[in-house]
């Protein structure tokens, strides 16, 4: 599906270059110069930082091309880019960033029948799949961040894919490409015989064929014969007696010198692809291997099945999966006992009971090979996608290593033959320990093309030992006649090896290329020609004199601040105490700008980018300005800067990122750190206290909620105080209702039976929704509890202190918690559990309770908190609940999320228990955040962003819904998002189960 973003107005800083101003006067789309949107832009997925000039988000074509003009008026260097995964550096540089990916996005032309597509580079792969799917096609070079990176990105890498071998690479796909040349000259590149003659293109035609010709001995013999090499410009595509062609019929296609040239040659504006049918079955074996070498030595016997795909998963991989909620479910269903490594063998075809049998031929082959019953079949479909999104995460799930030893990307695509595979991975691993580290291993074992990232430290001392393994590493792969760029590309760490890989000559006849398309250099420079050293400290992100600001934390972030023995992957962390910056600063840094936050399929993350494609509203935009703001690069302000402000505020805390993110970083905890700042050197609002003390005023509102219902209905007294505390006028206020503690007249309700559970009943349920409150005790006594409360007579009910955080007082949300602690203990020490309605409220018990300093209390009261769907599920699974649910009136629910839910892995439960109710079909509406978010969808400057959220997938499921459906929905402020965009009635779990035990 293609997501057409709402456009909210960046906020430029000023710049007298004449450059900004002629592009702000001019252009249409976005124009960002200010310090923190260049340093948006200055990192890609590599290891490398570089300020760019400023950047430009064309809005459509007619704005690129001016945009061009400009820039060639203005001598200017131009690096175009699409989602900024780039591995080695090829999408930064100090030159004017063009970025694709929001506007440009479009499918020009579709012709089903030649199985052809014409897009525009800013669109999204697996978008692009997605659109094509209803044809049974796809666009087959299916890299692990298609849903991420863009075909121009892809196109300008060479990429690959896991399922090459069957497929080739994107160079065997590209069809034709429409681009603009450093002088402006529009051109069509495409096989020799269609191609129109202008002066221009027949130049650089005969010019190609002048210096292939040249070379063509030197190209024979130094080409790599692998199908992995992507290293360099394509200068064999002349060389029609080579079997390797990149054409069916062996013809030379000028597209294909673009391709992989990283935009050094061109800009591409549309590029024609060739497609492939869907295969109808896919199956899938997962081979179990006791040790590496082994895996890696039969991947040569393997291939000659013909598989689609063969892509390892190593140790490291495998034990960081399992240590992650999202992907530990998946990952054990793949294992026999605990292997060192697996591959994941896939067939695909028409015919299933043929795949079927080739699993079988597989697991008579690894029999032959000593290893009977080291195989896993996955025929299911949900099963297999469940697999290779974790093979797909492999980068982010390596990088979610904590501390500052990090797997480095610049050996990681050296290609060699399959033969050789078993004794290079061995050799080269013996390479890691001569310099006291280990390597991670993981992806195309099909091909000879492994990921292997050596553990350094680029603080310190790992930019001398990367010069050294990458020297020792390059032997090895001469050694064994591969290639040292396997699917990655060149960028700034491999692109001083492309003269070692093709020698002098060859190397030569690239410069001469590149100056026959761009004599000036403006395009990408730097970049396969004439490129800096690998190792050029000045260009790494962590630069000597690289330091984080003195910052006095709110929160406990010793958890990050681990340090590493690359050798052992032993981790030690220096414990919490008072000086707790650097572990803040690490958990900023885990963010390697992989960009996995920028796909549209998450469950939650990211739903401010989802609505605005703007790089400075997603997850990554905003650790990278964290981390540039920590570091003082953005100046002295540190976490207090308008710039953290400003990518924070469209940031709504769902916590999807805790989740979805494979290297886990955890936004939502680290904005009530910037909030704290902001609020310790700016002060608070009177909408930010208003609704961060809401749990100490709202008994005293709780008791004229009758008369500020009468004032909220009053237009004049209503529309003024909305005004005036920055409210959205669409809203209603909350309506406060007669507190049901305040009724209970006692701490606790008992019942017949003997078993005991404490009901923390929120703030919201409290005074808004006390049905919901009132509902759960029903269900928890006719279930035979007898149930407690959090509250004693005539003292205030304990609090999560949500709200507290939410306006960055940290503070007094500590002194909540520490409240709840002394009152709940006693019930925890006797095994009472904590059973809450409210997704936020009772998931900080589980989560922000544990960041503030509080040890082993906190750490027993998070493991005795739980959803009030979560203590039924668990309750029913130890055989001690037992209910009598009789069916309703309607025999249809849909369930809603919270997003913390998600985050927690909790929306599971509330589906478990409304299918106890006989006759009641279930369905999950498979929506990101709602948008209400608390109190940022009362927000005045936010009502817009908050609605544009409930569009994307939550408002249109519900009107979609069939007459007579029940919405669920356990979060307070889902419930009055959906009831605002869809003027439909949400419910809280309990309430459903209350009223199914009602009926007679």
């Amino acid at each position: 599906m293609l997501v057409k973003p709402i456009h909210f107005v960046p906020v430029s800083g000023s710049s007298p270059s004449p450059l900004a101003s002629r592009l702000r006067k001019e252009l249409r789309g976005d124009v960002l110069f200010s310090k923190a949107d260049r340093g948006r832009y200055a990192t890609d997925a590599s290891i490398y930082q570089i300020m760019p000039i400023g950047v430009v988000v064309p809005r459509d074509q007619d704005d690129l091309l001016l945009c061009l003009d400009i820039a060639r008026s203005e001598k200017t260097p131009i690096l175009a880019r699409g989602g900024g995964t780039s591995q080695c550096g090829q999408t930064v540089g100090e030159a004017l960033v063009i970025d694709n990916s929001k506007w440009l996005n479009n499918v020009i032309e579709f012709d089903p029948i030649e199985r052809t597509i014409t897009v525009e580079p800013g669109i999204v792969l697996d978008h692009l799949n997605a659109w094509l799917k209803p044809h049974g096609l796809w666009f087959p070079v299916d890299v692990s961040t298609a849903a991420q990176c863009t075909i121009g990105g892809m196109a300008g890498n060479n990429s690959c894919g896991s399922r090459s071998i069957e497929y080739g690479n994107m160079v065997h796909n590209v069809l034709a490409i429409d681009a603009v040349l450093a002088d402006g000259t529009q051109a069509r590149f495409e096989t020799l015989e269609k191609m129109a003659g202008n002066a221009r293109l027949q130049e650089i035609t005969q010019g190609l064929r002048r210096i292939a010709t040249r070379e063509q001995d030197e190209i024979i013999e130094r080409v790599p014969k692998v199908l992995r090499r992507v290293g360099g410009y394509n200068i064999d595509l002349f060389d029609c007696q080579n079997p390797r062609a990149y054409t069916d019929d062996g013809s030379a296609n000028l597209a294909h010198i673009l391709v992989g040239s990283e935009g050094t040659l061109a800009f591409s504006r549309q590029l024609k692809l060739k497609l492939s049918p869907l295969p109808k079955h896919k199956v899938l074996g997962v081979i179990n291997f006791p040790t590496f070498y082994q895996a890696m030595d039969s991947a040569q016997h393997i291939v000659k099945l013909l598989p689609t795909a063969v892509e390892l998963v190593d140790s490291t991989m495998i034990k960081l999966s399992l240590n992650n909620p999202a992907f530990r479910p998946v990952i054990e269903k793949a294992l026999v006992g605990t292997p060192e490594a697996i591959l994941l063998v896939e067939f695909s075809g028409d015919d299933k009971a043929a795949l079927v049998e080739r699993l079988s031929a597989l697991s008579d082959l690894m029999s032959d090979l000593s290893l009977p019953g080291s195989v896993v079949d996955m025929v299911d479909a949900n099963e297999q996608k469940s697999l290779w999104d974790v093979r797909k995460a492999g980068l982010n799930i390596m990088m979610s290593m904590k501390g500052d030893g990090k797997p480095v990307s610049f050996i990681e695509d050296c290609a060699v033959p399959l033969v050789h595979l078993a004794e290079y991975t061995s050799r080269l691993t013996e390479v890691f320990h001569k310099y006291h580290t280990e390597g991670t291993w993981y992806a195309h074992a099909s091909v000879g093309t492994l990921h292997v990232r050596p553990i350094l430290d680029m603080r310190r001392n790992g930019a001398a030992d990367m010069r050294q393994i990458a020297e020792e590493a390059s032997a090895l792969v001469r050694e064994y006649k591969g290639a040292y760029s396997g699917e990655h590309g060149d960028g700034l760490c491999r692109g001083e090896w492309v003269s070692w890989q093709y020698g002098p000559k060859i190397n030569q006849a690239f410069s001469e290329i590149k100056d026959l398309f761009d004599p000036d250099n403006r395009f990408n420079p730097d970049k396969i020609v004439r490129p800096p050293k690998m190792d050029e400290k000045s260009n790494f992100r962590f630069a000597p004199g690289y330091r984080e600001l003195p910052l006095k934390t709110q929160m406990d972030w010793s958890a990050w601040d681990v340090t590493r023995d690359p050798a052992s992957g032993v981790e030690t962390a220096p414990g919490t105490g008072d000086d707790r910056t650097g572990g803040l600063a690490k958990a900023v840094e885990m963010c390697n700008n992989n960009g996995h936050c920028r796909k549209f399929d998450a469950d939650t993350m990211c739903p401010s980018y989802r609505i605005t494609k703007d790089e400075r509203h997603v997850t990554r935009g905003r650790a990278n300005t964290l981390r540039l703001a920590i570091s003082g690069q953005l100046g002295d302000d540190g976490l207090a800067s308008a710039e953290v402000k400003e990518v924070l505020d469209l940031c709504v805390s769902c916590k999807g990122c805790k989740r979805d993110c494979p290297t886990g970083v955890d936004m939502a905890k680290v904005k009530i750190e910037a909030r704290a700042a902001w609020a310790n050197r700016h002060g608070s609002t009177l909408r930010e206290k208003m609704v961060a003390f809401m749990p100490r005023y709202a008994p005293y509102a709780s008791r004229i909620g009758g008369l500020l219902a009468i004032g909220d209905k009053l237009p004049f007294v209503s529309g003024w105080l909305k005004k005036s505390l920055g409210l959205a006028p669409q809203r209603a206020f909350p309506r406060f209702r007669t507190s049901f503690l305040s009724q209970l007249g006692t701490g606790s309700k008992s019942t017949s039976g003997n078993k005991e559970v404490l009901l923390f009943v929120d703030t919201f349920n409290n005074y808004m929704e006390p049905e919901n409150a009132r509902a759960a005790q029903a269900v928890l006594e006719a279930a035979g509890y007898t149930v407690h409360f959090n509250v004693k007579e005539g003292e205030r009910p304990l609090c999560c202190g949500r709200t507290y955080l939410s306006a960055g007082l940290v503070d007094e949300a500590k002194q909540e918690a520490r409240r709840t602690l002394d009152a709940l203990m006693p019930y925890i020490n006797r095994g009472v559990a904590i059973v809450g309605l409210e997704p936020s409220c009772l998931l900080s018990l589980r989560d922000e309770f544990l960041s503030y300093g509080y040890g082993e209390e906190a750490k027993k009261l998070a493991s005795m908190a739980w959803l009030f769907e979560e203590f039924l599920v668990n309750e029913k699974t130890a055989g001690r609940l037992q209910l009598d649910l009789k069916p309703l009136p309607v025999n249809k629910a849909m369930v809603h999320g919270h997003c913390h839910q998600k985050a927690f892995n909790a929306v599971r439960p509330v589906q478990t228990v409304l299918q106890w109710i006989p006759q009641l079909d279930v369905a999950l509406i498979e929506s990101s955040c709602c948008g209400m978010a608390g109190s940022f969808g009362y927000e005045a400057e936010h009502y817009e962003a908050s609605q544009a959220m409930g569009e994307l997938k939550l408002f249109p499921a519900i009107r979609a819904a069939e007459e007579n459906t029940l919405f669920v929905a356990d979060g307070t402020s889902c419930r009055h998002q959906i009831a605002d965009g869809t003027q439909e009635n949400a419910m809280h779990v309990a309430r459903v189960l209350a009223d199914s035990l009602r009926i007679q």
